[in-house]
C-alpha cells in the first residue's frame, strides 16, 4: 500500500471512530432510565393484578408467625398513581385486617389500616411508612413501593448480568437508612438484592429475591425475604396464583372496602 493510500485509510478511520464511540454510548442506559425500568418491573406489571400471599416471620429464637392475605392492585398509568388493597385471612388474630393505599406520585401516599378487633380505621402517617407492616420485617412502604423521586441514584457498577445502583435519600430526616444499594437483573430489571446501610456504613437490613417465574409473559417475584440484621429476624414472602389485567374496578380501592372487603375479588379466578 502506498504512503498516500495508507494516510487516507488512517484519516477515514479517525473520522469514523468518534461515530462508533457515540453509538456505543447511546446504546447504554442512563441511571434515570434504569430506575424507571426497575420501578415499572417491580410495581407496574400489567394494568392491575391480584395475588394470594403468605408471610412467615421468624424471630432470632426460631419462633414463627404466619400472615396470609390477598393483595389487589390497580394502576392509573405506568409510573403514575395507583391503588393497593391488602386483606388478611389468617391467623385468627389478624383475620379481617385490611390495608388500603392510594399511592400518589406528586404527594404523600394515603394509607389506612382497618383493625376489626377494635372496629378502628387507623391512618398511617407519612412518618410511619417505614415501620413494621403487621409485625413483620417488611415496612408499609415495601408493600406499595418507594417513590424513586425521593432518592438520588447513581450507577456504581455494571456487569453482563446486573447493574449495581446506590440510592441516597434526599431528606434523611424521614428515613432510618443512610443509603441503599440494589443489584438489578439486566434481563428482567427486577432488584434481586437490596442492602440498606446505616450512618456507620454497615448493612442492617437486606432484601433478597429467592424465586422468579414468568406469569402471563411478565417476570414475577414469587418468593422473597427481608432480613433484619439488628434483631436477627427474617420474614419470608411467598406469592401464589398471581394474575394480571383482570379488570379490578376502581371502587374496590375506596374507604368502603376497609370494613366491607370486595369478596368477589378476593377469590382466585379459575
Amino acid at each position: 500500500m502506498s504512503l498516500l493510500k495508507r494516510a487516507l485509510v488512517l484519516m477515514v478511520a479517525a473520522m469514523l471512530l468518534p461515530q462508533v464511540q457515540a453509538a456505543d454510548e447511546s446504546d447504554s442506559l442512563s441511571v434515570d432510565m434504569i430506575v424507571s425500568k426497575v420501578n415499572k418491573a417491580s410495581y407496574y406489571a400489567g394494568d392491575d393484578g391480584r395475588s394470594d400471599a403468605r408471610m412467615i416471620i421468624v424471630d432470632k429464637d426460631g419462633n414463627k408467625q404466619l400472615r396470609q392475605f390477598v393483595i389487589l392492585r390497580k394502576d392509573e398509568k405506568d409510573e403514575g398513581d395507583q391503588d393497593f388493597l391488602v386483606v388478611f385471612s389468617r391467623p385468627s388474630d389478624v383475620r379481617g385486617t385490611v390495608f388500603l393505599v392510594n399511592k400518589h406520585v406528586d404527594s404523600d401516599d394515603d394509607r389506612w389500616l382497618y383493625l376489626p378487633g377494635l372496629d378502628l380505621v387507623k391512618r398511617i402517617s407519612a412518618g410511619d411508612k417505614r415501620t413494621s407492616f403487621v409485625g413483620s420485617d417488611f415496612f408499609y412502604e415495601d408493600v406499595s413501593g418507594r417513590n424513586p423521586a425521593l432518592d438520588t441514584h447513581e450507577l456504581l457498577q455494571e456487569s453482563d448480568e446486573a447493574y449495581l445502583l446506590k440510592s441516597t435519600p434526599n431528606d434523611k430526616a424521614n428515613v432510618e437508612f443512610a443509603y441503599y444499594q440494589a443489584s438489578i437483573n439486566k434481563e428482567t430489571f427486577l432488584p434481586m438484592v437490596v442492602d440498606y446501610y446505616n450512618e456507620q456504613g454497615e448493612i442492617y437490613r437486606k432484601m433478597e429475591v429467592v424465586e422468579v417465574e414468568e406469569v402471563q409473559g411478565i417476570p414475577t417475584v414469587m418468593k422473597s425475604k427481608i432480613l433484619n440484621l439488628e434483631t436477627d429476624s427474617v420474614t419470608y414472602m411467598q406469592f401464589r396464583r398471581p394474575t394480571y389485567d383482570i379488570g379490578v374496578p376502581q371502587e374496590v380501592f375506596t374507604s368502603r372496602s376497609l370494613r366491607n372487603p370486595p369478596r368477589e375479588w378476593l377469590e382466585a379466578k379459575q
